[in-house]
């Protein structure tokens, strides 16, 4: 999963990325309001984890943008702030963690996990429809208690499309998600992982179809 992390401070957001890198997560970095945003308008994240004291305004404006435009996509706060009223805030503010500094990296990754754990579009590690199940933390694929294996893109496919089982999942999500914001693939790059993936599901007898929704997207429902 692709996590944007919004601090200032290049050597702590150096050391966040290093750990949620080595937690499983992709991380894109940003360093002030104007970099999140390009980040926020050009990618799809999964969560944000988001410093208040930017050098060019309030963190918290760009936690209200993204509600106001109703994108509920997880934000933990991570500041210096410690009194009671900006815990507050930000949580009226539409935050749904906050975390003090300093802080212990592990919990940090605790409560992120804690977070892409919640009922919604975020489903947990382990993911079923139908007769299939994916762990994403094993990256392991089991259709009617088979084990079977899926190449690593293919099965970031699967899982993102697991996880909004029923919602269209846009092809320029899946690139941000996959790929990076400024990765490199080609522009069939996903229709190609997407009809990979589907070979593979028919193979393993797998009861679950992905539409392709043209020009938006893909959408995985059961076929039963």
């Amino acid at each position: 999963m692709r996590v944007l992390v919004v601090e200032d401070s290049e050597e702590l957001s150096g050391l966040l990325a290093q750990g949620l890198g080595r937690a499983g997560y992709d991380v894109d970095r940003a360093f002030d309001l104007a970099s999140a945003r390009d980040a926020l308008s050009r990618s799809g994240y999964a969560a944000v984890i988001l410093d208040l004291g930017l050098p060019d305004g309030d963190g918290l404006t760009i936690l209200r943008e993204l509600r106001s435009r109703k994108d509920g996509t997880p934000v933990l706060l991570l500041t210096a702030r410690a009194r009671v009223q900006d815990r507050v805030s930000g949580l009226n503010a539409g935050a749904d963690d906050y975390l003090v500094k300093p802080f212990a990296l592990d919990e940090l990754v605790a409560r992120l996990q804690a977070l892409l754990r919640r009922p919604g579009q975020f489903l947990g590690s382990t993911l079923s429809v139908s007769n299939l199940m994916f762990d994403t933390q094993n990256r392991q694929l089991t259709v009617d208690g088979r084990v079977r294996i899926l190449p690593a893109r293919e099965a970031d496919v699967l899982e993102h499309l697991l996880r909004r089982k029923g919602n269209v999942v846009s092809k320029r999500f899946l690139e941000d998600q996959i790929f990076g914001a400024n990765g490199e693939f080609g522009s069939n790059a996903v229709e190609v992982y997407v009809h990979r993936l589907r070979n593979h599901l028919s193979e393993f007898g797998a009861h679950i179809s992905i539409h392709t929704v043209r020009g938006v997207g893909y959408l995985l429902s059961d076929e039963r």
